[in-house]
């Protein structure tokens, strides 16, 4: 099963979980098995199905470009980044 590194903002909706176990073959599936665990944090993370414009998406390392189609492997780390706002 993939993990998923929760950023800090989102904690609150993990129970203060910082990482967490799913299942799934790309992103879409991943964030899908999120909110079955989490309820409702995947309106955090998905607007109109697809990642939303202020969230990047990091798998093994790598910048995601594949939105929710981007394959996650069994043994994948995924990190959700939310944009920092500011000027």
């Amino acid at each position: 099963m993939a993990t998923i590194v929760i950023p800090a903002l989102l904690r609150k909706l993990t129970d203060g979980k910082e990482r967490v176990t799913v299942a799934g073959r790309n992103v879409g599936q991943v964030v899908a098995d999120l909110n079955r665990q989490f309820p409702g944090i995947s309106e955090n993370l998905i607007e109109d199905g697809e990642i939303k414009p202020s969230i990047a998406v990091s798998v093994d390392g790598e910048m995601a470009t594949g939105g929710v189609l981007e394959p996650v492997g069994e043994s994948s780390e995924v990190f959700f980044i939310p944009a920092i706002g500011g000027g």
